[in-house]
């Protein structure tokens, strides 16, 4: 599977354009707005979309969702159902945070633990880790060992907990147990900021420690 990281919102949310090499068939993950921006890079790519692919309800990951979708026909996948509420939510996110007011939406396809997506040839399973919301789902492309994250996990950090329904305790052990084992060679594209690799935050983050250092 290839990538293309496009930078969206204020919040410089790693929007992800995956594609598969064989087909050119491709999925846009996460788009939390700038819909022009991101529709001028998939003409530009010359693939053909899709799908839309969402990790979580939070409206950085979801504002341009709708926009993208009706221009180009293709059906909004994801997160898992317990997000339902994030997602109905969303003009009151807008006005939390001074933006546009986004419409409340629901997607074509709810997902859940081990669910699979296709994008042409290339298959990603589904793994749902809440603790950061709880219904946040990551994908997976265990051929080319890559994962999209979402707000799970990040390069020496892990997703904030503080939001209604999150819980830290419940995100560590999603990390722990659901990500961790997929394997040390494995790169992730997380939500917000630089790539790293499972088995870099396995031996580094001080979120994933044993014992975690007094701040």
């Amino acid at each position: 599977m290839n990538y293309r990281i496009i930078p969206v919102t204020a919040f410089s949310q790693n929007c992800s354009l995956v594609w598969c090499e064989q087909t050119q068939l491709a999925a846009v993950v996460d788009p939390g707005g700038d819909a022009e921006r991101i529709i001028q890079e998939v003409d530009a790519s010359g693939l053909t979309l899709t799908q839309i692919l969402l990790t979580h309800g939070h409206l950085d990951h979801v504002g341009a969702a709708a926009e993208v979708a009706q221009h180009y026909g293709v059906p909004i996948i994801g997160p898992e159902k317990q997000d339902e509420f994030w997602l109905q939510g969303l003009p009151a996110q807008s006005r939390m945070f001074g933006l546009d007011d986004c419409q409340p939406l629901t997607p074509d396809r709810w997902l859940d633990e081990g669910d699979t997506v296709s994008v042409g040839k290339v298959s990603l399973q589904v793994l749902h880790c809440p603790g950061h919301t709880p219904g946040h789902v990551v994908f997976f492309d265990a051929q080319s060992r890559l994962l999209i994250s979402g707000d799970v996990v990040f390069k020496g950090g892990v997703g904030r907990s503080d939001f209604p329904q999150g819980n830290h305790a419940q995100l560590i052990d999603s990390i722990k147990r659901k990500l961790l084992p997929l394997g040390d060679d494995v790169t992730f594209i997380p939500g917000h900021g630089p790539l790293s690799t499972l088995g870099d935050e396995r031996l580094h983050n001080p979120f994933l420690q044993d014992e975690q250092p007094v701040w």
